[in-house]
């Protein structure tokens, strides 16, 4: 089997990173992290992120289960920047140890052809340098605004701030290898994803 390539999936919201995702997972043998999800897991009781963050943010965070609860703890660092910078010095670090030590054991084990890595802050929090190569998901505004309204309700003053927050369009495109366009039909993405892994040798 080829060495297992570790590539890196970001975009803005609304591009629809998920859904090229299970193309993907359809294409080729992969294993993705969910670095969202990662940093949930680590934020379980007795998990890593766990006493940190309610050391820091007060026991008042604590659903009735004894679990954090992210809508409580949302508010609270959303109303106290430095709150959330001190959160994501716990939680990004941590996510990005456990995704070093994943990455080493499917390394050594080798069952896949590819390992992804879906991060909302991929570019921001260095990924470039864990992953082999970045690969950009790429939707118009209109085309993100559009689903953004249609899936989650929300309204266009809180997209405004969300897109205001990430990356431009140039920047993503300058720090990744590829960029996939998804906004058409889904034959249109899944025909740049064969290319792509065509490309490669490994279809």
């Amino acid at each position: 089997m080829m060495r297992i390539e570790v590539v890196g999936i970001t975009g803005g919201v609304g591009a629809g990173k998920s859904e090229v995702l299970s193309l993907i997972r359809e294409m080729v043998s992969c294993r993705i992290i969910y670095a969202d999800d990662l940093a949930k897991e680590l934020q379980e009781p007795g998990r890593e992120c766990f006493d940190r963050i309610v050391g820091l943010l007060g026991k008042d965070v604590l659903s009735a289960d004894g679990r954090i609860d992210a809508k409580v703890m949302s508010t609270k660092i959303y109303r106290d920047p430095s709150l959330r910078k001190e959160v994501n010095a716990i939680v990004h670090p941590a996510v990005e140890r456990e995704i070093r030590r994943i990455i080493s054991d499917e390394k050594e084990q080798n069952r896949f052809e590819y390992l992804f890595i879906e991060a909302a802050l991929l570019i921001e929090c260095g990924y470039d340098r864990i992953c082999d190569e970045l690969w950009y998901i790429y939707a118009s505004e209109e085309e993100r605004r559009r689903r953004l309204k249609a899936s989650r309700g929300y309204s266009d003053e809180k997209i405004d701030g969300i897109f205001a927050s990430q990356l431009s369009e140039a920047e993503f495109r300058a720090a990744c290898t590829e960029t996939i366009i998804n906004e058409g039909e889904i034959g249109q993405t899944r025909l740049q994803l064969k290319e792509i892994i065509l490309k490669r040798g490994r279809q």
